[in-house]
């Protein structure tokens, strides 16, 4: 593997949400032109490629993810001109550019889908239409099929998002355009959006179950890896880019069916396993965090998987330091940095989602009338119609909604992410005191702590292509080992908040440490500490 070893296995790769970055013209939407004035920021933190979530043109019913132009940009974040701009400024400062591709499904308000409700246009087959719905259901909650005249068509996700029809070959010729549009201009590589559903084998009723009736029709069909070796071979082997995919309810062995070099096909992808360690049955319903439990998804993907694609938080996800800290305020600034050490430690390329590497927490709204997260949305009416209290709807939403990765970044104490009055969103009053301005001074902050990180990362063999040993996992302290040919690194992190020992035999020298610990004196780890360990010379 190491000498297989290309430019994006190497990469940090820094998430942002457009309409939630940087706001240029006070409308209190973000906007290309404001990723282009934080570049600088970018570059100086230390990441090598940007990930943006679609900026396509979009009516916006699923903030983007509703596409009606592929080969245009949505107004609210700029022009086409805007978007050159960015990458021209962004390799300037060697940084890539990778789009978000979302070819399971377009806008309704894509002219393709627009024609096709007129059973004899040439788009009527883009589409998939029946007579008759069958019982699959719907990722938003309710049935995936909505009636047009005496026909409906498939949704998996929102009744605004028709899903594709890939048996259609002049589907797929429409993909390749677009992809060449693209990565001619000179874009990095793609983020596949919930790729391994784009393939319905069957239109077959479903098994009924409590969530996603008729997955397996649709979930990581053979039809799948077909596309998506056309895709590669037709396409994006004629380029310098790599995809990630979003691939939902995967295992391991999926997850190798779609990353592992001799198929072809993805070039890795986003696991959920360890996502729902917190959660019974969907991400609704919450549980107490178990660190031992993720400990265990962790090492199992780690030795499995041929390359990982690591995280912690993204768009769709609650902020981790609220999420897997016992306390957001007292834990923070401790807890966010041993976040890190773990997501830039483990094998495989690291994301780091805009805010993370502040320690920016879950959104504090007080009524339903301040989200705008379309799932979260239709979650609350379905759980008032099942007569959840008001108390108990809100709390599920303060836990899990995808709004609590929404808030605008903060940028200083004021907020600073626009001039204007008002934001898309509400902002988190702990702007405050969580902000970038604040952490920039502060040689003890979260962010500084991940460019040293970042700094000892892209410096280090053994992170960067070493393998991956799970060395002990307690209740409390997981620790693993990264070895390469002339160095071997023993990671140790304290996941809760009490002050556990730290195991037997450790020796070594201390390179990296979020309590700036440079001995093994005190013989307890402090709550949340983290520790890189060079036992190189040890070893020797």
């Amino acid at each position: 593997m190491e000498n297989k070893l290309k430019w994006y296995h190497k990469a940090i790769v820094y998430q942002i949400y457009p309409r939630s970055f940087y706001d240029s013209n006070g409308d209190g939407i973000g906007d290309i032109q404001g990723i282009i004035a934080k570049l600088d920021y970018l570059k100086k933190l230390g990441v090598n490629a940007i990930w943006l979530s679609p900026v396509y043109r979009s009516p916006n019913d699923d903030n983007g993810y509703d596409i009606s132009d592929y080969c245009d940009i949505n107004p609210e974040y700029g022009t086409m001109d805007d978007m050159d701009q960015l990458i021209l400024e962004a390799k300037k400062r060697d940084l890539k550019i990778i789009m978000d591709l979302v070819i399971n499904h377009t806008s309704d308000e894509h002219p393709w889908f627009i024609a096709s409700k007129d059973p004899k246009s040439k788009y009527r087959d883009y589409y998939i239409w029946q007579d008759k719905p069958n019982n699959w259901t719907s990722f938003f909650a309710g049935p995936a099929w909505t009636k047009v005249n005496d026909a409906y068509y498939l949704h998996l996700f929102s009744k605004k998002q028709p899903d594709l029809n890939w048996k259609n070959p002049k589907v797929m010729e429409e993909i390749k355009k677009i992809l060449h549009f693209w990565l001619k201009k000179g874009i990095a590589g793609f983020r596949c959006d919930v790729i391994n559903i784009i393939y319905k084998t069957t239109l077959e009723d479903g098994k009924k179950r409590f969530v996603l009736t008729g997955k397996e029709h649709y979930h990581s069909q053979a039809g799948c890896h077909r596309i998506l070796k056309e895709l590669r071979s037709d396409v994006l082997e004629q380029y310098d880019c790599f995809t990630v995919g979003e691939t939902v309810l995967v295992n391991t062995q999926q997850a190798n069916e779609l990353i592992h070099p001799d198929r072809k096909e993805l070039d890795m992808v986003f696991g959920f396993e360890h996502m729902d360690v917190d959660h019974i049955n969907n991400k609704w319903f919450k549980t107490k965090f178990k660190p031992k439990k993720m400990m265990k998804v962790l090492n199992t993907w780690q030795q499995e998987v041929y390359w990982n694609a690591n995280y912690f938080e993204n768009h769709d996800q609650p902020r981790s330091v609220s999420r897997y800290l016992k306390n957001d305020e007292k834990y923070r600034v401790v807890g966010a940095k041993m976040l890190a050490t773990l997501n830039l430690s483990l094998r495989g390329t690291p994301y780091i989602y805009q805010g993370q590497e502040i320690g920016m927490t879950n959104a504090n709204f007080r009524t339903i009338e301040e989200y705008r997260d379309l799932e979260s949305i239709r979650i609350e009416k379905l759980a008032r119609k099942l007569w959840f209290p008001k108390w108990l709807r809100m709390r599920i939403l303060s836990k899990a909604s995808r709004d609590n990765a929404r808030q605008p970044l903060q940028w200083n104490q004021a907020g600073g992410f626009t001039t204007g009055n008002s934001t898309w969103i509400p902002e988190n009053p702990n702007k405050s005191y969580i902000n970038i301005e604040d952490q920039t001074k502060d040689k003890n902050s979260i962010l500084k702590y991940y460019q040293e990180l970042i700094k000892f990362r892209n410096e280090s063999e053994a992170l960067l292509k070493g393998n991956f040993k799970p060395y002990s996992a307690t209740k409390k302290i997981y620790s693993f080992i990264r070895e390469s040919n002339d160095q071997k690194l023993l990671i140790v992190l304290n996941m809760s908040n009490k002050k556990p020992r730290i195991p037997k035999g450790i020796k070594g020298d201390i390179v990296v440490s979020n309590y700036h610990r440079t001995n093994f004196i005190n013989p307890r780890l402090n709550p949340y500490e983290a520790l890189i360990i060079d036992i190189t010379r040890r070893e020797a």
